[in-house]
C-alpha cells in the first residue's frame, strides 16, 4: 500500500473560458482567484483558487494543440485530473511504477504554480488522470 501521497493538492478542471469560469468559481467558492498563469509548453492558461488546504485549478487551452483542447473536444468541460502532494515527485513516480502503474512522465518537470509535477497514465488508474506534485525545486 502506498503511503507517499500526503494530501489532495488540487483538482484540475478543464474549462472553455477562464473569463466565464473565474467569476463562477469565485461566487461558488466565496474566494478570489489568487493566480493566473500561462504554461506555454502545456498549451494552457491556469487559474487557481484556495479551498481549505487544497486548491482548484481551472485549465483553459491557449490553442488547439494541447491536452486541454483535446480533453474538452472529447469529453466537454469538467474534471481533468486529481493532483496529490508528495515529498519527492521523482521518487513517487518510481514507486508508482514499481507498484505496476503506467507513467506519462518518467521524470518530474516544472508545472503550474511553480510545482514539480509528474503524471500517471489514466489507462492504469481507472481512466482518472493522476498528477503527483511537490514544492521541491
Amino acid at each position: 500500500m502506498s503511503n507517499f501521497m500526503n494530501k489532495i493538492e488540487h483538482i484540475g478542471i478543464a474549462v472553455k473560458s477562464l473569463d466565464l469560469s473565474i467569476p463562477l468559481f469565485e461566487k461558488l467558492l466565496g474566494s478570489k482567484c489568487y493566480k493566473i498563469e500561462i504554461i506555454k509548453d502545456q498549451h494552457v492558461k491556469t487559474a487557481f483558487f484556495k479551498i481549505g488546504d487544497s486548491k482548484i485549478e481551472l485549465l483553459e487551452s491557449i490553442n488547439n494543440q494541447g491536452p486541454i483542447e483535446n480533453f474538452i473536444t472529447k469529453n466537454g468541460e469538467g474534471i481533468h485530473h486529481i493532483a496529490f502532494q508528495v515529498s519527492d515527485v521523482d521518487e513517487a513516480l518510481k514507486q508508482t511504477k514499481e507498484l505496476g502503474f503506467r507513467l506519462i512522465d518518467n521524470t518530474s518537470r516544472i508545472g503550474a504554480d511553480g510545482l514539480r509535477i509528474g503524471f500517471l497514465n489514466p489507462r492504469s488508474t481507472n481512466s482518472v488522470l493522476i498528477e503527483l506534485c511537490s514544492n521541491e525545486k
